[in-house]
């Protein structure tokens, strides 16, 4: 059920927001998805948010989260530019 066994199946762009302290989730399983990606060479994005577990509960962290996702989109269908809009690196794009 793991999606780092599927890899091979993914072909779209992959936004990962992980929680450092997830205990469903580990850390170590979102920073090895984003590597695969990364050597697979789709577009990806990981942020990892310290104080987090598995759904984020901090509102700074969750507007973040909504802000970079909005990026992300951003991004990756080349809308840049949109004002209010935080700035990202998208590896692989």
């Amino acid at each position: 059920r793991s999606p780092i066994e599927h890899v091979e199946k993914l072909s779209c762009p992959v936004l990962i927001l992980q929680g450092e302290e997830d205990r469903v989730v580990p850390p170590n399983q979102a920073r090895k998805m984003h590597e695969a990606l990364l050597t697979k060479g789709i577009p990806t994005c990981l942020k990892v948010y310290e104080g987090e577990q598995h759904g984020f509960r901090k509102a700074e962290n969750i507007e973040d989260a909504l802000d970079r996702e909005l990026a992300f989109y951003g991004k990756v269908f080349g809308m840049e530019g949109i004002p209010g809009v935080m700035e990202i690196e998208v590896d692989n794009l």
